[in-house]
């Protein structure tokens, strides 16, 4: 694996030179694709994505033998405002479950073939509430940057990057208000399962924290916004497209993670496919945002990459 980058200035400088798919596979991908006994396009999005996969993964056939699953777990500061329906030790308790494989997202791992990685990042030490002060200092913005960075394995072939956070679809929400506009009553929705009060403070929480941004540069943003398991999100992905290893791209909180690339470097998503449209009610304006259509669209708004996990 490449040299992991040790400030935000080389997470700039990544950014700046992202490598591109293997056009020489993509050619032969296609070529091989003609030759099928079918009508041409007869298999629609499938050939579509075929064609991409083969591309990232170089070879005119390419196969999914080396999934991974990475969750990253953070906790919020932000749910002090009554942004939630549970507290943040549910985080806590989810990690166990992960690691004793109990969890919808083992189950898919195992039927998938895909090896599953879990990653808790500082429970113990929840972001700062963002509605006072900015969620994470620069400092620990690289710190989970790195553990994101660090955490996929080169001989995957695809990775599936995931959360589990309570209070992260509140950070989400305001990550992707302030990357790309609107209000924040469109893009809060009901994560996991707030009432009415609860999404009138969830918009609250939102509108405080645009109202501290000096800047809307997307490092800063995170940086501003931003949860532990978002930050490492991104640095998974950004990691995955120095290594060319495709991304399937879960729920709210995952693109929301991808927006933050999306919107530093032209392309940066090119590697990614979006595997679901979730429950959540922004998810389907992000996606427009980031100009990804999913594959699937089962009413999910579990998290955890379950979506995405599906779509493999």
């Amino acid at each position: 694996m490449t040299r992991s980058p040790a400030t935000l200035s080389d997470i700039r400088a990544v950014l700046a030179a992202l490598p591109g798919p293997d056009l020489t596979a993509m050619a032969a991908a296609v070529e091989r694709n003609g030759q099928l006994t079918k009508p041409p396009g007869a298999l629609g999005r499938l050939e579509e994505v075929a064609l991409w996969l083969a591309g990232w993964q170089g070879t005119a056939t390419p196969r999914i033998k080396a999934p991974q699953i990475a969750i990253f777990a953070g906790n919020h500061g932000v749910v002090a405002r009554g942004v939630s329906a549970f507290p943040p030790e549910v985080t806590v308790q989810m990690v166990a479950n992960f690691s004793h494989g109990g969890a919808a997202i083992n189950q898919l791992a195992r039927t998938f073939g895909a090896a599953m990685t879990v990653h808790p990042i500082d429970l113990d030490r929840p972001t700062a509430d963002f509605t006072e002060i900015d969620a994470m200092s620069e400092a620990d913005l690289m710190a989970a940057l790195l553990v994101g960075w660090q955490a996929v394995d080169p001989a995957a072939d695809l990775l599936v990057p995931g959360e589990m956070g309570i209070g992260n679809t509140t950070s989400a929400a305001a990550i992707a208000c302030a990357l790309f506009g609107a209000t924040p009553e469109d893009w809060v929705g009901r994560g996991t399962g707030v009432d009415d009060a609860g999404l009138t403070r969830k918009a609250e929480a939102v509108r405080a924290g645009l109202a501290r941004l000096t800047t809307r540069e997307p490092l800063a943003v995170l940086a501003a916004l931003g949860g532990r398991e978002v930050a490492a999100m991104a640095g998974a992905m950004l990691a995955a497209r120095t290594l060319r290893i495709p991304v399937i791209l879960d729920g709210f909180i995952a693109c929301a993670a991808a927006a933050v690339l999306h919107q530093a470097a032209p392309g940066a998503l090119d590697h990614c496919i979006a595997g679901h449209a979730s429950a959540e009610a922004a998810h389907a304006r992000l996606l427009t945002a980031l100009d990804k259509v999913p594959l699937l669209a089962l009413g999910l708004r579990l998290g955890e990459g379950s979506g995405a996990a599906l779509a493999i």
